[in-house]
């Protein structure tokens, strides 16, 4: 079974209710009904009050709906806006139509406990997904960096086949401190052992390998490591280590011998936003690989993105994911 029919069959497993904020797309509308059929989620689709006329397309789907405009939990949603987000200035006047926005709405609904998941993007750039989560649902305890990965199924590179590769941080931090690198490793690490099922093995890329190089960026890649190993992570981790000493065995040989991660690795972190998204986008054309996400990681309860490109098989990959990331 390949990696993305494994998501799909444990997702199916775990049952989990997603919440999907995009009812008037066609590609949502597709997604929700092939999760339904195949059984992979419970979807539930929060109609537009906006867009009334695309209600009856959304209600055709065949799966559950709720209404902002009469449902009764938006009033929740509003004093749960108002009690995270008052004391920054946010009013009761400004709380209530907010809390009827599908995309708030359908956050809201994960925060109070009433959906597992839920998946945006299709429609809202990654910037409107990841707002509306923080508004709502909040980083982790003991997490102050919330960041996002890609799942790369990649062809044969070394010998073992078709492989999955974690690259993050591609879409949230600009330019991470040490500290947001180590969170980033750190959550990154714990969720692909949520959504792959193996032992992450982290690399923590730059264009210095054991100190050849010199740089503000190198140094700080060198302190997030000396974080990681502080704090004890439970994962295999190394740094600073250049692309190809981190994922081919011959060079690691040559520039990292002796190291745990070098030519191993199975999630890459980079060290700036600039970095790891133009990779991801590089090694998708030119290796013809899978992108699958940008999957947020480091929020209490999973609230997922999608390139705005996303098909509805797309949308399904990644409702399944965020399936597997409330399972923990």
């Amino acid at each position: 079974m390949n990696f993305l029919a494994s998501v799909r069959a444990r997702a199916a497993a775990s049952r989990r209710r997603v919440v999907f904020a995009e009812s008037p797309d066609p590609r949502t509308i597709a997604a929700v009904r092939a999760l339904a059929g195949e059984r992979v989620a419970e979807p539930v689709l929060v109609l537009d009050p906006e867009r009334p006329d695309t209600h009856r397309a959304a209600r055709a789907a065949g799966v559950e709906t709720v209404d902002p405009a009469s449902d009764p939990a938006a009033a929740e949603i509003a004093a749960l806006l108002l009690a995270r987000r008052g004391a920054r200035g946010l009013t009761a006047a400004q709380a209530a139509p907010l809390a009827r926005q599908p995309l708030y709405f359908a956050d809201g609904l994960v925060a109070l406990g009433r959906a597992h998941a839920a998946v945006a993007g299709a429609s809202h750039t990654t910037a409107d997904v990841v707002r509306a989560a923080l508004w709502t649902i909040g980083p982790a305890p003991g997490v102050t960096t919330v960041s996002s990965a890609f799942y790369m199924v990649v062809p044969d590179f070394r010998g073992a086949g078709e492989e999955v590769l974690t690259f993050s941080d591609c879409a949230v931090v600009p330019e991470p401190t040490a500290e947001q690198l180590a969170e980033i490793a750190v959550a990154a690490a714990r969720d692909r052992r949520r959504i792959v099922g193996d032992e992450p093995r982290v690399a923590l890329l730059s264009y210095s390998t054991h100190a050849t190089g010199a740089g503000a960026s190198v140094d700080r890649v060198r302190a997030a490591l000396a974080i990681l190993r502080a704090r004890g992570a439970d994962f295999a981790v190394d740094g600073e280590l250049q692309a190809d000493a981190a994922l081919i065995g011959d060079v690691a040989a040559r520039k990292a011998p002796g190291s745990s991660v070098a030519g191993r690795a199975n999630v890459l972190v980079f060290p700036s936003l600039d970095a790891g998204n133009t990779a991801y986008k590089l090694v998708e054309r030119l290796a013809r690989a899978r992108a699958i996400g940008p999957i947020i990681q480091g929020l209490a309860r999973p609230c997922s993105d999608l390139s705005r490109g996303a098909s509805a098989d797309d949308i399904m990959n990644v409702a399944a994911i965020a399936a597997l990331q409330a399972t923990a």
